[in-house]
């Protein structure tokens, strides 16, 4: 008898035992992201449009920039012979089927061949300006979400904080630890999100000013040459 009492007795201690221990609850990616209540979750929405937007703008010109910057090697020489040789319109269909800034640069200043040099030079300035322009489409939107997404964030963390600080100011002293976790999370996971999101902003933006900075000067080389060759057609 004495060893059946024994054995309920340490059953039920192992079951209180069991009670008592902790439980140690995992929480996904997307319960983290949604669990700061209807202001947290407008908040994040915002976010997660902006890093939409910025990946998007991002690959968008990335590809159109790479696309840009495919030049023939033989390009130029096969423009300076046919000018050299008189063949104008054979230097036009060269540009024509090159369909890059370098060529449209270069097509502008071969259609006013026989004008005055400054003329000619203001022509390419002005189309090089148009191809610029082209190349920097929307980029600057980058720069904006760059500054935007991790404002967007602190304004989460002011908005969790109030949150939380309201409920202990209605919580009459006996306010739980669980109930502040809504404003804890609006107030963290924005932060978090809008400083990722204006880091992969900022590095894109800069990553593709690097590349048109470098499809500018291939346009500059490019033109410097051409009006050389103008200024010593022989």
């Amino acid at each position: 008898m004495s060893i059946l009492l024994q054995a309920d007795t340490l059953s039920v201690a192992g079951e209180n035992l069991a009670e008592a221990v902790p439980v140690e609850k995992k929480l996904s990616i997307i319960e983290l992201l949604t669990s700061g209540g209807l202001a947290g979750q407008v908040i994040m929405a915002a976010l997660f449009i902006m890093l939409f937007v910025a990946l998007y703008l991002y690959f968008e010109r990335l590809m159109a920039i790479n696309a840009a910057s495919k030049v023939d090697t033989n390009f130029m020489s096969l423009v300076k012979d046919n000018i050299k040789n008189g063949r104008i319109d054979n230097a036009k269909m060269a540009c024509a089927h090159s369909q890059s800034p370098v060529a449209r640069l270069i097509e502008k200043g071969i259609s006013r061949i026989g004008k005055p040099l400054n003329d000619i030079n203001t022509a390419i300035e002005n189309a090089g300006k148009l191809e610029i322009n082209k190349l920097e489409k929307n980029v600057s939107m980058l720069a904006t979400i760059s500054g935007a997404g991790p404002m967007t964030g602190f304004l989460g963390t002011v908005v969790g904080m109030i949150q939380a600080f309201h409920k202990m100011a209605t919580g009459g002293g006996q306010i739980e630890v669980g109930a502040l976790s809504e404003g804890i999370y609006t107030a963290m996971t924005t932060t978090v999100v809008g400083l990722v999101i204006g880091i992969i902003a900022y590095v894109g933006y800069n990553h593709l000013v690097v590349k048109t900075d470098k499809i500018v000067h291939q346009m500059e080389a490019n033109a410097v040459d051409f009006l050389d060759l103008l200024n010593d057609p022989a």
